[in-house]
Order: structure tokens, then sequence, then C-alpha cells
């Protein structure tokens, strides 16, 4: 049995590719680096996060790229013996414009290292790349208009202006041929993420409408000739949620199709399980799989006979899920970041962070301020559960209120909760809070202890926090010395989250717990973790 998501938090945008026996997915990572995740499995069922191919600066560089931006809709696939993945690092997300660069790179497998990139094309987001069995190649993606009144968190359908089809000349690099709009989308609208896939004579288009909110769909149509015209599916969206706010699985759309090697038919789509009163999705976009049957009219449809789709699903024979401990706990031994790791738009890594300064522990080393768009000392992983504790201890040594490290639980430079050890004019080393319960555009940070509570003027100290849904309590105390104490009040946790602060399309990423450091003063103190762990709830 399948249990929905497949991969919990941060995990949207699911492009499914099928080599022989081993299934991949790749995930947008937006603002985080290194760019694109890709999970393996056999069995449909257990995934494992195998590589993430952007890591390089001359691959990409998203230093000042807007929240929200970077990394949008990955598309892998396999032909002519390599992998190929194209993808968009978007420039720009509020006012008229998008500016949606697309490049493909390719490697031999998956572990390899990658390719340089190969500009495409820069006329809309969501590219994917189908490889016809006449071994033509053909390059589709959304149009963006952006001559329409759609503004960053309040989609238009006018400025998604249809899929966009030309030809992919490999030995040239190049884009060939007619450029062809072949399809508008259906009266939901807001239509992206094309997807093609071939079977029986039909050419099959899958594509991502409604937003990718409460209104998301995944809507299909078929064509005879790759151009078109295309006629919509008898129920026009394979997979939504949009009519019915009690399904466990909200928001789904935005996937791609996949067969297995006895031809049984599967479709992944990303999804949202809010949290009530609210409806906030704290894990962000997530990563699901439904099972589909083909019926006589050679369409697809859900194998539970609705559009709706479900927690759990039939997989392969004998695949049973493997389970995973409650507990994550990361040393910082090995020399290198833990997997599960990432940071922040910059390729250049060593200069906010290193695992050699001092054997066994993570120094980040303080750059700009906590929410910066190039250059920040933030090293996080993914929240998956809704509730958990994560916990750290720090080494760190202020000499100015300027210099500010410690435990974070961070959305992005507007939705962030952090406890951290700083100084103070008349405390002296000092534990505080630094809060932004979602202020947008502002950014206004509150400090919910005011000055803060003082410390001992050296030694490490302990951080961590509980989230329990909605509500986080931070907590502290002196390494060796008494118990956890709380500090602060119990914050909105559910503010970090995609419908937080600005709303539902404002921002959609996913929710992270990590460390930080900041030094503002441009002196950049250095702050040493030594361990890290998280512990579902």
């Amino acid at each position: 049995m399948i249990r929905n998501p497949i991969l919990p938090g941060f995990n949207p945008d699911p492009s499914i590719c099928r080599v022989g026996a081993d299934y991949y997915i790749a995930t947008s990572t937006f603002e985080w680096f290194p760019g694109v995740q890709i999970h393996h499995s056999r069995d449909l069922v257990n995934w494992t996060l195998v590589r993430r191919p952007l890591e390089r600066r001359s691959q990409l560089d998203m230093r000042g790229n807007p929240d929200s931006c970077g990394i949008w809709a990955p598309c892998l696939s396999y032909a002519d013996g390599q992998f190929w993945l194209v993808y968009t690092d978007v420039k720009r997300y509020d006012g008229n414009f998008k500016d949606a660069p697309n490049y493909i790179v390719t490697a031999p497998t998956i572990e390899a290292e990658w390719s340089e990139p190969v500009y495409v094309n820069s006329s809309g987001f969501d590219p994917s790349l189908f490889h016809d069995d006449d071994g033509r190649k053909w390059f589709v993606n959304m149009q963006w208009n952006h001559r329409t009144e759609s503004y960053g968190g309040s989609p238009k359908s006018p400025a998604f202006d249809g899929i966009l089809l030309q030809e992919w000349d490999p030995a040239a690099k190049a884009l060939k041929g007619p450029i062809k709009n072949i399809f508008a989308g259906s009266p939901l609208g807001l239509v992206e993420g094309p997807h093609l896939f071939k079977r029986n004579g039909w050419y099959y288009l899958t594509t991502a409408e409604g937003g990718t909110g409460y209104d998301h769909a995944v809507t299909m149509a078929r064509s005879r000739k790759i151009d078109g015209p295309y006629e919509m599916h008898p129920n026009m969206h394979l997979i939504t949620s949009k009519d019915h706010p009690g399904a466990v699985l909200q928001r789904a759309g935005h996937g791609q199709y996949v067969e297995t090697p006895d031809g049984e038919a599967y479709h992944t789509h990303l999804c949202g399980r809010p949290l009530p009163p609210k409806r906030r999705c704290t894990l962000g976009r997530e990563t699901s799989l439904q099972k589909c049957v083909w019926r006589d009219d050679d369409w697809l449809y859900l194998e539970n006979g609705t559009s709706v789709p479900d927690v759990d699903v039939p997989g392969l024979f004998g695949a049973a899920p493997v389970e995973k401990p409650m507990r994550s706990e990361y040393n910082f031994d090995g020399g290198t970041l833990p997997a599960d790791f990432q940071w922040l738009r910059t390729p250049e890594p060593e200069r906010i962070f290193n695992l050699t300064d001092r054997a066994g522990h993570l120094r980040l080393i303080a750059r700009e301020s906590i929410g910066s768009w190039f250059e920040q000392s933030l090293v996080a992983r993914r929240q998956e559960h809704h509730s958990f504790r994560a916990e750290t201890v720090i080494e760190f040594s202020p000499d100015t209120y300027q210099q500010v490290a410690g435990l974070t639980h961070y959305y992005n430079r507007h939705k962030f909760h952090a406890v951290a050890v700083t100084l103070h004019e008349t405390l002296g080393r000092c534990v505080t809070i630094l809060s932004c319960n979602g202020d947008y555009p502002n950014g206004r940070l509150s400090f919910p202890v005011d000055r803060g509570v003082a410390i001992a003027a050296d030694g490490r100290v302990q951080l961590a926090m509980e989230i329990r849904e909605n509500d986080l309590q931070f907590f502290w105390q002196t390494e060796g010395k008494g118990a956890w104490q709380p500090i602060g009040p119990v914050l909105d946790a559910g503010v970090i989250s995609d419908e937080g602060g600005r709303g539902e399309h404002g921002s959609f990423t996913g929710a992270f717990a990590g460390v930080f450091a900041f030094d503002t003063s441009g002196r950049a103190k250095a702050a040493d973790f030594d361990w890290f762990n998280y512990d579902e709830l």
C-alpha cells in the first residue's frame, strides 16, 4: 500500500521518470540550494533522496532571487542513454513580469556530475521535454503574458497564455522550427505545468490549472497530432480536490504520468494538508501518487472512480513501507553537510558555513541579516511533521547586538520565528527571540521577550523549539546546568506556511527547521553548532 504523501514536507511539482525497475521523482526547490531534489524508489512506496544535481555556480546562482523564486517545476526524463533535466530559474515574482529563463542539463546517471546548463528560452515557466518515438524531441512550457493585471499573490488567468510547443534540436542545442500555442487550458484557467506522453497513437497532455492553492487541478487533454488540436478529458480534470473541502489531500494538482513495467498506471501530484481552523498548510506542498486505470475510451481515470486523490493507494505487489525513525540526529562529524540540509541561494557555501574549521561542528560564518536575498548564513532541513521538536547546542560569543545566532522555524523573510544568543548593552550575553509574523511587505520584527534573558558570559547554550500544529514554544538551557526553560509566549507556528501572512498564492515553498547566524556589523562572527536533533512528536 502506498501511503500519501510519499514525499512529506516541501516537495512540490513532482516529475516522475522510470528507467527499468527504477523510479525517480524530481521536485522544485525554489530558492534553496543545491537545486532540484531527486528521490529514488524501486517499489513506489519507499523513497530516498539521492541527488540535488544543480550544485555549481555555473549551473545555478540565485543570489538576489526573491522569495518563492528560483527553481520552478523541473522535468526529469530519460532517453538516448542519459537523463535530461529541464528547469526554470525564476528571477522575479511581484509585478507584471516573470523573468523565467529555462535550461537543460544532462547526465549519464542520476548520481553523476550533471552537465553545464544549456539555455533554451524565457517565454514562460514550467518547461518539459518530450522524447517522441520517432526520435524527435519537443519542448513545452507555459507562456507568460505581462500585459494583464496579474500581480504576485493574485494570479489572473490571462497572464497564463497557453502552452507553447517547439522542437528541440539536441545536436545544435537549440530550439528550431515554428512555435505553436497548442493548448489554451480549460475554463478553470491558470494553465501551467505541461507534460506530454504518448499511448496508442494519442498524444496526451496533462497540465496544472487553477493556481497552486485550493482550486488546483490536473487537467488532461489529447490529440492525434503533437501540435493539436487537443480535446479535453470527459471529466476535464483528472485529479482535483477543489470541490471537496473535506478531503485530506487538498490543493491537488501539477504532476506527471508513469507506467510500471507491467503497464500499471500511476500519476504524481502535489498536495497540501491544511491544519484547522485557518486551513494553513504548514508542511507546504508535498508529493503524492495516485493509482490510475485506462478505460475503453482511451482516457485515464483515477482507480477510485473519482477525481479526488486518496491517502492510501494500491501499490506494487509485495511492496511495504519501511518504518522511519521518529528521531533524526545530526552530529556534523562526517565532514560534509547531512543530505537533509540545504541553504539559501548562494553557490558559494564556503562563505557561509563549513565543517572543517572545527572538527565535529557546523560552523556558520555570520553574514547578512536573516531574510537576506543574497548571502544569508542559514542551514536547515524540511519540516516533515505537523508536530515536532528540534534541538541544538551553540557556542557563540557576540560582542555587539548586531551579532545573532541560534535556532529558527523558517519559511521566508516575512515568515519566521527564531530563538538566539546575542549581546545586550545592559544584560550582556543573552537569549532572545526574533519573530516576523507574516508582515508583508515590510518584514517588521517583533521581540516577544523584549531585551532577552541574561545568561553566562561564556559556555555552550542549548536551544529548542516544539511545534505542535499551529503552536510554537521556544526553550533554552545552559548545557549541563539545570533543566530546559521555556522562553517567551506560545507563538503562531501556523504562519510559517504557504497561506500565512500574505495568504494563498503569496508564497508556495515550505517550512524549515535549522540554525542561522548573522552579523550586520560585517565582521563575520563565527557560531559553532555541535549537533542538531529533529524529533517527530
